[in-house]
């Protein structure tokens, strides 16, 4: 498959054709959860979003590695190493070991992103199993020049690495601007500069997880990891980092500066970042009393939830925003996105009940509309353009349908694997409307189809018109035709 790829790239920011460092191969490497509570949707943006990145790579015929990290140490409650350890925090709240609270949500993290019909990663590391890499690079780092030891603490010395590079160069922010939003430093303060981070923390005495270090027994600094992880396994250059938004400004800064020290060279050619959630145009957090969680989504189960919605109509939510654009959460546009999910799911399963009318030429030039659908994924992965030319498709099933529209099989033969291809393969839509428990489904309905029209038949037109509503409710839409009665989803 020719590669007319574009991408936006934060740290250039225009966008630019993907151009791999070493095709067929893709090294991408995204920043994954911190597992000390459970997964929140921000998260769940980012990484459903990296997911449709990462389907389409591989559609394309790229061989990828994706690369997404856990971090389950190292993780304190301020980024600019202060606070407690998150994980101790959370373990002593709930009276339960570290690595406990580490299992239970990366367990939970996986469930959900199960529901979410993400492909895993190919390599999915820790930070806790890769502490010798971090200690080796600390190490170099400071035989480089770009850090000291404090007291047991190593900070990354940004005042000298600034004289030789552009710590902005991501964000392009200035550096003047960073120093005036930072607090001085007290009296007591080990770093030099405001702007100097933690590469290798000491160990307060309560703090239990802990490992020994050259400098002292302590635990590595929150942004050391993913350097570490992604160089082990991607090599000190790679194609593609990814994240949120939010980690631009000082987690993907202090990357690219501690990669640069160590190893010379910038670690990523592409930086892409999601953007944020909003409900009801109000950024989502928890602290603005907003904030919902994925199983909440589903179930419906939140004050500003009118109802719940499957974890499918939810990914096809997302879908329909770039994922470089706001995403806002609103009853009004979930029930939207609800309905256009159930659409393109019914359309696709009409395809197999559709029957040719033509031998001839057909209402529909599939191959145009294909070059559109490819052209809307290789503008930056625009999916919402992509549903977009989808819908055309839907009306053309429809109309097909009700014999409004001429097709052939070879047609209907086309579509079917037109839609597995951009609708599973790529978006990662699958149809969730009846549950997994499906097998026994069509006898179902024709049993209730033979009650339906038994009553027609005797002329009890108020049940077989009660049949046809209830159905309707549950999502399943009863058409007579001459050829009996057919059933879809909608």
């Amino acid at each position: 498959m020719e590669n007319n790829l574009v991408l936006y790239n934060t740290l250039t920011r225009t966008k630019e054709k993907f151009e791999p460092l070493n095709a067929p191969f893709v090294g991408m490497y995204v920043c994954g959860p911190t597992v000390y509570s459970d997964v929140h949707l921000g998260n769940c943006r980012t990484f459903v979003s990296f997911d449709l990145i990462f389907r389409y790579l591989l559609h394309m015929g790229f061989k990828v590695r994706y690369v997404r990290n856990i971090t389950d140490a190292g993780h304190l409650e301020g980024d600019r190493d202060e606070g407690d350890d998150k994980f101790a925090k959370k373990a002593k709240l709930e009276q339960l070991e570290p690595m406990e609270i580490v299992q239970k949500y990366t367990l939970g993290f996986h469930e959900v992103l199960r529901l979410f019909n993400t492909l895993p990663p190919s390599i999915e590391p820790t930070a806790t199993g890769h502490i010798s890499e971090q200690i080796e690079m600390v190490k170099q780092i400071i035989d480089n020049g770009f850090a000291y030891e404090a007291n047991g603490t190593v900070y990354f010395d940004v005042e000298k690495y600034v004289k030789k590079h552009d710590y902005t160069v991501l964000t392009n922010r200035k550096l003047e601007d960073m120093l005036n939003n930072t607090r001085e430093l007290g009296g007591q303060d080990e770093k030099r500069g405001r702007l100097d981070f933690a590469l290798w923390i000491k160990a307060k005495p309560e703090h239990i997880m802990r490992w020994p270090a050259p400098w002292s027994v302590g635990f590595p600094g929150w942004h050391i990891e993913c350097s570490a992880m992604s160089s082990k396994y991607l090599g000190a250059q790679f194609d593609i980092h990814g994240g949120g938004m939010d980690l631009a400004a000082t987690h993907h800064t202090n990357e690219i500066a501690q990669s640069e020290a160590c190893n010379h060279v910038h670690p990523a050619k592409y930086w892409m970042h999601t953007n944020m959630l909003t409900v009801n145009g109000a950024r989502m957090s928890k602290s603005a009393g907003n904030g919902f969680l994925p199983h909440e989504l589903f179930t419906g189960k939140h004050p500003l939830l009118n109802r719940g919605y499957s974890p499918m109509a939810v990914r096809f939510f997302m879908m329909q925003a770039h994922y470089r654009s706001t995403l806002d959460f609103s009853n009004d546009a979930l029930d939207a996105a609800d309905k256009g999910y159930k659409r393109l799911m019914s359309a696709i399963a009409l395809l197999d009940k559709i029957k040719a009318n033509t031998s001839g030429a057909i209402d529909f030039d599939l191959a145009a509309l294909e070059q559109r659908c490819y052209a809307a994924m290789n503008d930056d992965f625009n999916s919402p353009v992509l549903i977009a030319e989808l819908f055309e498709v839907v009306r053309f099933i429809n109309a097909a349908y009700d014999n409004k529209a001429k097709i052939n099989a070879e047609t209907i033969t086309a579509l079917q694997s037109f839609m597995t291809v951009f609708v599973g393969d790529i978006l990662g839509i699958k149809d969730d409307l009846l549950g997994s428990d499906t097998d026994n489904m069509e006898e179902l309905m024709q049993i209730i189809i033979k009650i339906r029209n038994e009553a027609k038949a005797n002329k009890d037109f108020t049940t077989s018109d009660r049949i046809r509503e209830e159905l309707t409710n549950v999502g399943i839409q009863l058409k007579d035709s001459k050829d009996g009665t057919l059933w879809n989803k909608i």
